[in-house]
């Protein structure tokens, strides 16, 4: 089974992960990776950071000549910021000068309760670990479940449907025929847009909101599509709590700084419906066999994969560092006062839905071991593809 960690702090040296469990053969090029973490630094609303850095990852274990070997991966993707924080975020050598500690926390960040939990006396450490920055150690770690993935005929893509105020209309007609060529077609069409919509009448409304925010010192937040092709029915179980497949990808979204909700297809929308307008009935044709006229689901039933098309969505909070101040206090005088701020973006919403991508990606690998199992991708692939014949057969008979 495939799992990663993740260490680093956002002004440190670099970031960095260890993939452990990925299976052997599985061809990747450094493009794999770093193409995922440039999508992750583009995005209307982006701050000053993503000007400074240039995220590419150094492969220190794990692939010989172009393919896994099934020992640990390693990941580094160095902080080219570290050189303006050498003093700051020394590792062992005290600076000679005194260091201004941070005090004032910022309302809806870690700063306050970290400070508290861990006893420093400093919230510094508390943003450098909390910090979104991480998220690019974990895009290039979910790169390698993507790849793997891919070959085995499973695609990951997402878009934003909404950014503050402006939204897409309840039905956008482009998402269907673009996820009819896997969900990639369906990234790389919304990679084309700076804030990754598809409706230009929504893109336009978000841009002009970005820009009205910024003047204004505040930020935006959003919603992310995430989509999920090529999935065959049965990963996942109900038999257990933990082995479930719909609760190990919300939980995987949930992980991502600043997003505060998650749901299945459009499941609160669903949960105001009568139950003959939500679930997705079954025909029988002659030429597919078993079909359904819609995903109302979001191609997952009991906990496990449908075999339609699996569809997540993931809110996102307004970044919590405005450059206008909201009310905080001062930890070292108790006395209130307004939160500092701390570089950060106006809306980080399009790139969200490039780390979405990569967290869920991890989930439907594991899933898919979990059922087929195999060391190798080869043997993997064969066991799939018998797989996906018997299910054929079963239904087209």
């Amino acid at each position: 089974m495939i799992r990663y960690f993740t260490a680093g702090e956002s002004h440190g040296p670099a970031l960095t992960a260890i993939v452990e469990g990925l299976p052997a053969g599985v061809c990747i090029t450094q493009n794999d990776i770093d193409s995922q973490l440039l999508r992750r630094q583009q995005g209307y609303g982006r701050g000053g950071r993503m000007i400074i850095e240039s995220d590419k990852a150094e492969v220190l274990s794990g692939i010989r000549f172009g393919k896994s070997i099934g020992s640990p991966v390693t990941l580094l993707i160095r902080n080219r910021d570290w050189e303006n924080w050498t003093t700051t975020m020394a590792r062992f050598e005290k600076p000679a000068e005194e260091i201004a500690k941070i005090s004032i926390p910022r309302p809806g960040h870690a700063d306050l309760a970290g400070r508290i939990k861990y006893g420093f006396n400093d919230i510094r450490p508390v943003i450098e670990r909390s910090s979104a920055r991480e998220t690019a150690a974990r895009v290039a770690a979910g790169s390698l479940s993507r790849v793997f993935l891919k070959a085995l005929g499973i695609e990951i893509g997402s878009y934003v449907s909404a950014i503050g105020s402006a939204a897409e209309p309840a039905v956008n007609p482009a998402v269907e025929e673009l996820l009819a060529n896997g969900a990639e077609c369906l990234a790389l069409e919304a990679d084309r847009s700076s804030v990754r919509m598809l409706n230009k009448s929504a893109e336009t409304g978000a841009i002009a909101a970005i820009d009205e925010v910024k003047k204004q010192g505040d930020t935006l937040g959003g919603i992310i599509e995430i989509f999920i092709t090529g999935v065959p029915i049965g990963l996942g179980t109900y038999v257990q709590h933990d082995r479930r497949l719909d609760a190990m990808l919300v939980s995987a979204l949930m992980s991502i700084q600043a997003v505060k909700g998650a749901e299945i297809g459009h499941a609160f929308e669903n949960s105001r419906k009568p139950g003959s307008q939500v679930h997705d009935e079954f025909f029988l044709s002659e030429s597919t066999g078993v079909e359904r006229k819609t995903n109302q689901a979001g191609g997952l039933e009991g906990s496990m994969s449908s075999g339609q098309t699996i569809h997540l969505r993931a809110a996102m909070k307004p970044i919590s560092s405005l450059v206008t101040p909201l009310h905080s206090f001062d930890l070292e005088t108790m006395k209130p006062t307004l939160s500092r701020f701390e570089r950060s973006d106006t809306c980080a919403v399009p790139a969200a839905g490039v780390v979405a991508e990569a967290v869920v990606a991890p989930v439907i690998a594991n899933a898919l071991l979990e059922k087929f199992g195999g060391d190798h991708f080869m043997e993997i692939k064969s066991r799939l593809e018998t797989y996906r014949d018997h299910l054929h057969r079963t239904f087209n008979a």
